[in-house]
């Protein structure tokens, strides 16, 4: 901004010289050789401001588009319709819930296993950072276990065999059991890792406690960078839980899938995908 401003006074300062100068000239302070150099400094002035300002202008938008484009290669900001995901065992639809444009999940009959999830088309996901509104909420038909399970999965093979995956239980954020709380969050992976063995083998390591509440949008942000992923609830500065050794290995990368438990009806919006690599 400074060497703008200096420009622009060196513009201004010109015609005030120059009308001085000619002052000079006028009363015999000045001699005709003298203004003459004044006059052809004048015009030679002009010239380079013709040159230097289109130029600068230029170089500026040319600089700008390119931080535009960059940017938007690197985060990808999914309006999500039901053409744009590959459902398993879920039905999807478009919905507007609690004021946003969102897709609706539900497991479709008897689901077989844990990848229950609409994978997202077109993208390929290693390291980087995952953000979404979701919100889930247990079924009017549901059994008493039913939690509202809903979540991301990331690193997700197209057709469902592998994931990792972190996901919510919304009714246990505010239970009056402390044991329900403390397993408010939750990591899985597919294959081999689901959370009743992980709970068995691992008390505590997986899951976590987290304020929410069912049928709210919650919004969440997972960070990953090889075998690590950190989860976040709600813009809080520290994550919820975090895993520092995802299961599937650090090496592996897919797609994003929208991802829903046994009784649930779930809702997602505002997916945005940074990738690192």
């Amino acid at each position: 901004m400074a060497t703008h401003s200096k420009k622009y006074n060196c513009v201004s300062q010109v015609p005030l010289a120059t009308a001085i100068s000619l002052a000079g000239y006028r009363s015999g302070y000045i001699s005709p050789y003298g203004f003459g150099n004044i006059i052809f400094s004048y015009f030679r002035w002009i010239r380079i401001l013709k040159i230097i300002f289109p130029m600068t202008k230029k170089l500026l938008f040319i600089l700008l588009l390119s931080l535009v484009f960059g940017l938007k290669s690197k985060a990808q900001h999914k309006s999500i319709n039901p053409s744009d995901v590959i459902p398993f065992q879920v039905t999807v639809e478009k919905s507007t819930y609690k004021g946003k444009n969102a897709l609706a999940l539900q497991i479709k009959g008897e689901a077989n296993g844990d990848n229950t999830l609409a994978i997202l088309k077109d993208i390929k996901f290693h390291n980087g950072v995952i953000e979404a509104t979701i919100s889930g909420q247990p079924l009017a038909n549901a059994g008493e276990t039913a939690r509202g399970f809903v979540g991301i999965a990331f690193r997700a093979a197209l057709d469902a065999s592998k994931m990792e995956v972190f996901y919510l239980r919304p009714t246990n954020g505010r239970a009056n059991d402390q044991l329900r709380r403390n397993h408010a969050s939750q990591y899985i992976s597919i294959p081999g890792y689901p959370w009743e063995k992980l709970r068995k083998e691992t008390p505590g390591q997986y899951e976590a406690y987290v304020d929410i509440l069912p049928a709210e949008w919650i919004k969440i942000k997972i960070v990953v960078k090889d075998e690590t992923a950190r989860l976040y609830v709600n813009g809080a500065a520290q994550p919820a839980l975090i895993v520092n050794d995802l299961k599937q290995g650090k090496d592996i990368s897919g797609s994003i899938g929208l991802w829903i438990g046994p009784g649930t009806l779930g809702h997602f919006t505002d997916v945005k995908v940074t990738k690192e690599d």
